[in-house]
């Protein structure tokens, strides 16, 4: 819904916005080459750049951060491939909008015209209405371009997914941001009332959302201020903590990468004094946070299986108690990262299982291990044969529960250090036992 020159409800393209439409509407791309940010898509070489250059379109799914471009993509790909356009937004659209928009697609077809169907939100919309999509999908009605925020492997059906590529747009960078506020200078003809660092402090707050970059920069238009601000008066006059910049002119994301690292070093002394940069500078607190939290995950693990409860305990507390009292909840997180145990055992095991998930397929479990509520499930062999775990001494059966085509895997492998000591001792206990039964 906040995507990038979005309308508030997708429809056909009104042409020319009024000389009063926001500032992001008249900044709307007219071309695929006007889209920032997303070249690995839209150029030459992106799927996209290739999809137009064929004059070919498949269903796709644009997945992305608020303010990235999905609702431009979609209009502009109709209009570069001469597609009639139709859109529907799963907030505001029920079971009858649907079938008029099919509807009319099928008209269309039938005049030898073809439409491209975009569903803004599609994610909202529950899984029976997805499904109501994959015939008109598999027909060729509609060439179905959906726009989420959510990751879809989570918010779709398989179904869906398995008929449409799914296409990952990026958060906006500087250049993109800078690019966006250029434009926006060109259009209004004049400056924007900002010093060059309060100028950096502005696109760094979008945090990659450029129609929110665009509302600041029309808000701070309209104020009509006569003397440029610095990144302190922004900050005041935005109501919205605004990174200030020091000499050096040290980025967020550098300052981030910093915090980061030092706490993957275990170096508390020099995570806390990145943090202290960042909040004192005005960084807002729940994006060093996020980042805290990853971490929990991502270098500690279950080495200390504590850290990821320690950083979600700290954005309670610091939803709760809001700045500066909720900082220091904050400050315990960052330190308890610094100083725990360090294993990215389970980020390596993600990364490994998802490769090898995409590598085979759609392969079925073993037949023991799969439900059986019907007679003819039973009679074909689910659930035959399953091992009760705790009907065991050990309370392990040692049993394959991997598809019969595919070899066992270890992907993740703990390390020898904190909590992950006594689960590697655990995983080699097993495997012991299985290697005793199996002889």
């Amino acid at each position: 819904m906040d995507d990038l020159f979005a309308d508030q409800q997708p429809g056909p393209d009104p042409g020319e916005p009024p000389a009063d439409a926001p500032l992001a509407d008249r900044l709307r791309p007219r071309s695929l080459a006007d889209i920032v940010g997303q070249e690995h898509l839209t150029g030459a070489e992106g799927a996209i750049g290739r999809m137009v250059a064929a004059g070919r379109l498949s269903s796709m799914i644009l997945w992305g951060p608020p303010g990235t471009g999905k609702t431009s993509i979609a209009r502009l790909l109709a209009d570069a491939v001469g597609m009639r356009f139709a859109a529907v937004s799963a907030v505001f659209s029920g079971v009858a909008d649907l079938k008029k928009a099919f509807a009319e697609a099928e008209t269309a077809m039938k005049a030898g015209q073809r439409t491209l169907l975009f569903v803004d939100e599609i994610h909202r919309f529950n899984r029976a209405q997805q499904d109501g999509f994959l015939p008109f999908v598999e027909r060729g009605t509609v060439t179905l371009v959906g726009a989420t925020t959510e990751n879809p492997s989570f918010a779709l059906n398989a179904a869906l997914l398995s008929r449409a590529q799914v296409l990952i747009l990026q958060r906006l960078d500087t250049a993109a941001l800078t690019s966006l506020l250029g434009r926006a200078e060109e259009l209004e003809g004049r400056d924007l009332p900002l010093s060059a660092q309060a100028r950096e402090a502005l696109v760094a707050s979008a945090d990659g959302d450029g129609r929110f970059l665009l509302n600041q920069a029309e808000t701070l238009y309209a104020a009509a201020i006569e003397n440029p601000l610095g990144p302190a008066e922004l900050g005041s006059f935005l109501q919205r903590r605004v990174a200030i910049y020091d000499k050096d002119r040290d980025g967020h994301y550098n300052l981030i990468s910093a915090l980061h690292k030092s706490l993957r070093g275990s170096d508390p002394q020099a995570a806390l004094y990145y943090l202290a940069r960042m909040l004192t500078a005005g960084e807002e607190p729940l994006y060093v946070l996020r980042r805290i939290v990853r971490f929990a995950s991502e270098d500690i693990g279950l080495a200390d299986p504590q850290a990821l409860v320690q950083c979600l305990a700290a954005k309670d507390a610091y939803e709760f108690l809001g700045s500066p009292e909720g900082e220091l909840a904050i400050v315990q997180a960052c330190l308890y990262c610094a100083t725990a145990p360090k294993s990215n055992a389970a980020y390596a095991a993600q990364k490994a299982a998802w490769k090898g998930a995409k590598e085979t397929g759609s392969l079925s479990p073993p037949a023991s291990i799969l439900n059986a509520p019907t007679k003819l499930m039973k009679d074909i062999g689910y659930g035959r044969d399953y091992a009760y775990d705790h009907a065991t001494d050990e309370g392990f059966s040692g049993a394959n529960y991997w598809p019969d085509e595919m070899e066992p895997q270890s992907y993740y492998e703990p390390v020898e250090r904190g909590f992950e000591r006594k689960v590697r001792e655990r995983l080699a206990y097993w495997q012991r036992l299985r290697g005793e039964r199996d002889g």
